[in-house]
């Protein structure tokens, strides 16, 4: 079982957010998925194929632990900040994604004309969803864009114009959690073919300036597997200069996870 996670931390304890979930959140998984394996053989089931149902409990249980652990640990007042998190686990044939904010997952895979196509695993849990937007009205939030940055609607308190979050579902931020925001992490499933290359997992910086066609056509065509991450992250830096002169990059992180040999 292979796990990888990229965890983008925003606000003035965001460093702190992200390496605790860092440092934490694998093993907290790594527990729940034993205890669920042991659980399904105990019913005869086979240990190697746990149901959808199964994974999606596993990281239930963990990311509400780790938010919790969070508000217990992180010294804040409640407004300093919070962390993404996009995470995959891959064990033999299967690719288990779970994800809350706007970090995104994208799969590279071969069409049958041999070129490479990219599929995007993760949707950017953003407060303008839909359904993220029906949940936090619900929850007695407020959904709009700031007056200074019109183009990014954001999530607010019901009486106060604060904090202003860009995203529906994040670690942390614990004065939004009773007005809609949420650690609960959309999980997607899929069974690996012959055809499937790598994923990427990046932070939103990497996103904001390549399609995900740039990202998978850069990874691809990266001399060494080792070298692709860095590469990618490069480039997307050069993106932000280029199109944003004036304004420093986002945070770029990235995770290269190749799928054969």
């Amino acid at each position: 079982m292979i796990f990888c996670g990229v965890f983008d931390g925003h606000g003035p304890l965001g460093h702190k957010f992200s390496q605790s979930i860092r440092d934490n959140l694998p093993s907290k998984l790594s527990a729940a998925f034993q205890m669920a394996q042991q659980n399904t053989t105990s019913y005869g089931e086979n240990q190697q194929n746990m149901s959808f149902a199964s994974w999606e409990e596993s990281f239930l249980k963990s990311f509400i632990e780790m938010d919790e652990e969070l508000a217990m640990k992180v010294d804040y007042d409640g407004f300093s900040g919070g962390s993404t998190a996009v995470t995959i686990i891959k064990q033999k044939d299967q690719l288990i994604i779970g994800n809350l904010g706007d970090s995104r997952a994208v799969l590279c895979t071969r069409a049958d004309d041999n070129h490479f196509v990219p599929v995007q695993l993760t949707v950017d849990l953003k407060p303008d969803v839909p359904c993220e937007a029906l949940r936090i009205a619900n929850c007695g939030g407020r959904v709009f864009a700031a007056e200074e940055d019109p183009g990014v609607n954001r999530i607010w308190m019901p009486e106060e114009d604060c904090p202003g979050l860009a995203m529906s579902r994040a670690f942390g931020d614990f004065c939004l959690k009773n007005c809609g925001l949420t650690s609960v992490p959309d999980l997607v499933y899929r069974k690996i073919s012959k055809q499937d290359q790598f994923v990427v997992l990046a932070t939103d910086g990497v996103w904001d300036v390549l399609t995900n066609n740039e990202v998978i056509t850069i990874v691809a065509s990266a001399p060494k597997r080792s070298m692709a991450a860095k590469i990618l992250v490069k480039r997307a830096v050069q993106a932000w200069r280029r199109k944003y002169p004036t304004s420093g990059a986002d945070d770029c992180t990235v995770i290269c996870l190749f799928l054969n040999n």
